[in-house]
């Protein structure tokens, strides 16, 4: 069966490419959605854009459509076309969808084989202009390189792993994919501890050509699950998007640390009412933050768990 699909591989991966191609996406180096102009190359590093990074999802197969589903309910945008393909730099097989949403892209996985170590693993994948550099700047600023640049269908990849123990994939095209800008920036949301952090956040700042731009010591650990309590709290922004690092003593209670993104809506409670229709469920109480935000934790159908937020005044 799976012999009898390779000959489909490069085709399908071109027609799930070809989705985005065909609905009007904007220029490779356009303006973000918060109206920043695009940086020079030097400024940027090898990010290419917000709308470029997406979160990785691995769902099982009888899963998959409905994770799909509930996604788009939720959030709106489109998925692409189903394909069946091998992704890895060893044998496997995997059903693959990519999911724009206007608040952020998901690379959704459904491993019809056993999934190969360290894959699963992974948060997100980041487009980077040039592989080898990136690979490069990646050492140079702190990261170890788990998985050397390998070739897929449709480009390269590689995954690489920041002090404090968050993997993230590379990726590059051997054909510049040219997506919409999003309307709302998500988060990538990272637990670390106080003995990783300042590494973590100095490696990555470096890599991605960031900017610290809040570090509160004393932020409301009500965010977090644990109300009436402290903790450290970052935002980090750069060209790959808006990072928020949660600085713990790893005493989280469920679901706190398992969500990946937070996804920043216009209206939290219709937004809500969207996602319990399509199948998702809320796994936390609203909470109000002492950053001006409406945010709750949420599980898709499949299990994969989400912050989704709103911003005070907008």
């Amino acid at each position: 069966m799976l012999r009898a699909r390779a000959g489909t591989i490069e085709r399908d991966c071109v027609l799930a490419l070809a989705f985005f191609l065909l609905v009007g996406f904007a220029p490779f180096a356009a303006r973000s959605a918060d109206g920043q102009a695009a940086t020079s190359a030097a400024e940027a590093g090898v990010a290419v854009g917000v709308q470029y990074d997406s979160t990785h999802v691995y769902v099982a197969p009888a899963d998959l459509d409905a994770f799909v589903k509930s996604v788009n309910a939720t959030f709106g945008g489109q998925a692409s076309k189903l394909s069946v393909t091998n992704v890895l730099p060893v044998p496997s097989s995997t059903e693959f969808q990519y999911v724009w949403t206007p608040v952020g892209t998901m690379s959704v996985f459904a491993f019809q084989t056993p999934i190969p170590f360290p894959f699963g693993e992974e948060r997100t994948g980041y487009l980077v202009t040039d592989m080898d550099l990136a690979v490069r700047d990646a050492r140079a600023a702190g990261a170890e390189v788990i998985v050397e640049p390998f070739k897929d269908p449709i480009g390269r990849d590689a995954v690489i792993l920041w002090p404090g123990g968050l993997k993230m994939q590379l990726y590059w095209h051997f054909s510049a994919p040219r997506y919409p800008p999003l309307e709302t920036i998500p988060d990538n949301r990272v637990y670390v501890s106080s003995d990783a952090a300042d590494k973590f956040i100095a490696a990555f700042v470096r890599f991605a050509h960031g900017e610290v731009v809040a570090d509160d010591a004393h932020a409301d650990a009500g965010e977090i699950g644990r109300a009436e309590e402290r903790f450290r709290r970052l935002r980090i922004s750069s060209r790959f998007g808006n990072m928020r690092v949660m600085v713990t003593d790893g005493h989280l209670p469920y679901p706190f640390g398992r969500e990946i993104t937070g996804y920043q809506v216009q209206d939290l409670a219709t937004t809500l009412e969207k996602a319990k229709v399509a199948g998702v469920k809320v796994l936390s109480a609203p909470y109000a933050t002492d950053d001006g935000r409406m945010s709750v934790v949420v599980e898709f159908p499949g299990g994969y768990i989400s912050e989704i937020h709103s911003v005070a005044g907008r």
